[in-house]
C-alpha cells in the first residue's frame, strides 16, 4: 500500500527545490557569523504550498546544544530564501544554480578542485 501512496503523491504533487536558511551562533564567541543555506526537496500542489511546508521544515529544525566548551550553540531558522520549481526529474537536470561573483577568482577555482579531489579520495576509500 505505501508505494501505490507513493506513486499517487509523485503524480498529483509538483516538486520543487526550496532553500532553508539558519543562523549558527554560540556563546561567548568571536566568529564571523554563520548561515547554513540548504537545498530541500519538497512536493507540494504550489509554489506557495511549498514555501509553507519549507518553513515548517525550517521551524521544526531548530536546535540548541553545548558544544564542547560548553558553550551554547544555536541554529536558528532565518527563512525560506527561494523557491524553485522542478519541471521533470530526469538523470542529470538542473535543478539550481547560483552565480558567485569574486575578486579571487584563482583562489574559487582552486577551492572547487579540492572539492571535488576530496570527493574523488573519499570515493576511493569507501
Amino acid at each position: 500500500m505505501p508505494l501505490v501512496f507513493l506513486a499517487l503523491q509523485v503524480l498529483i504533487m509538483n516538486w520543487y527545490i526550496a532553500k532553508i536558511v539558519f543562523s549558527i551562533s554560540s556563546e561567548n564567541s568571536n566568529h564571523v557569523p554563520q548561515f547554513d543555506e540548504q537545498l530541500r526537496l519538497i512536493t507540494a500542489k504550489t509554489s506557495e504550498q511549498a514555501f509553507l511546508k519549507a518553513r515548517m521544515i525550517g521551524i521544526s529544525e531548530e536546535d540548541s546544544f553545548f558544544n564542547d566548551k560548553n558553550n551554547q550553540v544555536k541554529w536558528e531558522f532565518i527563512n525560506v530564501a527561494d523557491v524553485v520549481p522542478v519541471e521533470c526529474l530526469e538523470d542529470g537536470i538542473e535543478i539550481y544554480s547560483q552565480i558567485h561573483e569574486t575578486n579571487e577568482a584563482k583562489s574559487y577555482i582552486h577551492c572547487v578542485h579540492e572539492k571535488a579531489r576530496f570527493i574523488r579520495l573519499n570515493e576511493a576509500t569507501a
